[in-house]
C-alpha cells in the first residue's frame, strides 16, 4: 500500500498539493474529510475545499472507526484515498473524550494518546489489507513557541508523535513550504 504524508505549516499548500498528486492517478479519489463545521470560518474553509475537488470524487466524512469504512461500497470501488487532515482528526478524537485536559493525570493523557494512535493504526491497517493508496495531509505544529497552556502542549506533542509515526510508515513524505513541495523521504 503506497502511503504519502504531506506536512507543512498553515497555508503552505498542503491540501492543494495532495489533491494534485491524487488527481495524477487518473482515477476517482475518495476524499476523507475529518473536519467538523463548528462556525462560519470552518464552513467557509470546507466550501473552498469542496469547490476545488472534482465532482467525481466521493466524500466520506469520517475520522474514526475505519474498519467500518472497509465495509462500505465506496471503499470497495475505489483505490485512491485522500485524508485531510491528520491534525483535525486528532483534534476531533481528543475532544470526543470527556476529560478536563487542564486537570487530568498524565496517565490519563497517555491513555488518550494511545487510543488516538490506535485510530491511525486502524486506518493504515484497513488501507493496507486491500492495498489502497493513501495520501495524508497533516500540519507541522512543532516549529513555533511552546504553548503556555497544558492542552496546547498536549496537542502539539500528540500531533508531533502522530506525524512521526505516519512518516515512519509512509513511502514518501513531502514538506510544503510556500506552495513548494520538498521531498524529505522517498521510498521506505
Amino acid at each position: 500500500m503506497p502511503i504519502t504524508l504531506i506536512t507543512g505549516g498553515a497555508r503552505s499548500g498542503k491540501s492543494s498539493y495532495a489533491e494534485k498528486i491524487s488527481a495524477a492517478y487518473d482515477k476517482p479519489v475518495v476524499y476523507i474529510a475529518c473536519g467538523k463545521v463548528t462556525d462560519a470560518e470552518m464552513e467557509d474553509r470546507v466550501k473552498k475545499h469542496q469547490a476545488r475537488r472534482p465532482d467525481d470524487w466521493p466524500t466520506v466524512e469520517q475520522y474514526q472507526d475505519f474498519s467500518q469504512l472497509a465495509k462500505e461500497q465506496v471503499f470497495k470501488d475505489h483505490d485512491i484515498f485522500l485524508l485531510d487532515c491528520v491534525t483535525t482528526m486528532a483534534t476531533n478524537l481528543m475532544f470526543d473524550v470527556d476529560v478536563d485536559y487542564d486537570t487530568c493525570s498524565m496517565d490519563e493523557m497517555n491513555r488518550i494518546e494511545d487510543e488516538i494512535k490506535k485510530q491511525f493504526e486502524e486506518l493504515l491497517e484497513v488501507m493496507g489489507k486491500e492495498d489502497k493508496t493513501l495520501i495524508l495531509v497533516s500540519n507541522e505544529v512543532g516549529q513555533g513557541v511552546v504553548p503556555s497552556y497544558r492542552l496546547g502542549r498536549f496537542f502539539r506533542d500528540l500531533a508531533g508523535r502522530i506525524n512521526q509515526y505516519l512518516a515512519a510508515e509512509a513511502d514518501e513524505v513531502v514538506w510544503m513550504v510556500s506552495g513548494i513541495p520538498v521531498r524529505i523521504k522517498e521510498g521506505k
